[in-house]
């Protein structure tokens, strides 16, 4: 019989592949993952290379990207019959540490609940298109709630005051956007419509993923066609309330940020099997002065780390991933 540890390294690089299916701000993938051949023990490194200095310049959006892709990792080894037993944050030494992972056979005590998320894993996608004015049912709304809060974080639907004020801060960072030369500079750094000289086209946001132009400014879907450089765009409608949802936690510390990447990812990936279509808006929590603004002060949620857009709609093409070969070493 092979022992365990052959078999969890023989899984080890399709578990990878999965878990690099989960979104980061930008697409820029900032994981990289280490596996000694012949041990049951995967560990995720955040990537120092990948930081986005503007934009996230404490690497709170890294480790939530970081976050959600242990969330895949560990959807994946559900579905093949392991559990993932994680620890966040194992070295106090080095930051960029971001979990262990110890892989155990467990045919008959596998967390089916999370076994059960892995056909979304490949199928969620960001969605800048438009949705329908279609409302989501309450009980869709508690299904999500509860997906968060087996993460250990809380998922908040505003009412309407507080839904018109987040997108009110939407559209105030879009215009600090605007001005500041620099976060325009790094947005153009990781968006691909074949300039010259662009990075990798593994990587970044691709422009057949920003989706239309909008006739007005209804929705909170993130234009990165900063220099207006994909002229053909159309341009459509979006939906004149959109369904807005935030993600909090009640401290703000990187152990905080990977809950919270671990809790956002179980959301969308819930959403994408409830039909769901969903965007992640990021803008108004890049700038200090309106991330604290986001929060409902009636809330126990004590520090907003995403704000979801959900509706009915087109999933949204698929955006690229580095191969594994990349993002894993085995030694």
């Amino acid at each position: 019989m092979i022992p365990t540890e052959q078999r969890a390294t023989a899984i080890v690089p399709s578990l990878v592949e999965e878990a690099v299916a989960a979104p980061s701000m930008h697409n820029a993938q900032p994981w990289k993952f280490t596996h000694r051949s012949g041990s049951r023990r995967l560990s995720l490194y955040g990537d120092p290379d990948r930081t986005l200095p503007v934009g996230d310049p404490d690497q709170r959006a890294l480790h939530i990207g970081c976050g959600a892709a242990l969330l895949n990792l560990r959807v994946a080894a559900a579905h093949r019959g392991w559990t993932a037993v994680t620890e966040l944050l194992p070295d106090p030494h080095d930051p960029w540490h971001l979990a262990d992972v110890l892989l155990e056979e467990s045919p008959g005590a596998t967390d089916l609940r999370l076994a059960d998320l892995r056909p979304a894993v490949r199928r969620r996608r960001t969605s800048r298109l438009p949705f329908s004015d279609e409302r989501i049912p309450p009980e869709i709304w508690d299904e999500l709630s509860a997906a968060a809060l087996l993460e250990g974080v809380r998922l908040i639907v505003p009412g309407t005051w507080h839904a018109d004020a987040v997108m009110d801060l939407v559209h105030d960072a879009e215009l600090l956007e605007s001005a500041s030369d620099a976060m325009r500079a790094e947005i153009i750094t990781w968006t691909r419509t074949g300039r010259a000289g662009e990075g990798p086209a593994t990587e970044g946001v691709p422009s057949y993923a920003f989706g239309p132009r909008q006739h007005g400014t209804t929705a909170p879907a993130r234009d990165f066609d900063v220099p207006h450089s994909s002229p053909a765009r159309a341009a459509a409608v979006f939906e004149e309330r959109p369904q807005t949802a935030l993600l909090g936690t009640a401290a703000d510390l990187p152990v905080d940020w990977l809950r919270a990447g671990q809790g956002m990812e179980r959301v969308l990936l819930q959403a994408t099997l409830d039909g769901i279509a969903t965007s992640l808006i990021s803008q108004p929590l890049e700038w200090p002065e309106l991330r604290d603004l986001a929060r409902d002060p009636r809330s126990r949620t004590g520090f907003v780390q995403m704000v979801f857009r959900f509706g009915y709609g087109p999933a949204g093409p698929a955006t690229p991933r580095r191969p594994v070969s990349e993002v894993l070493e085995i030694t």
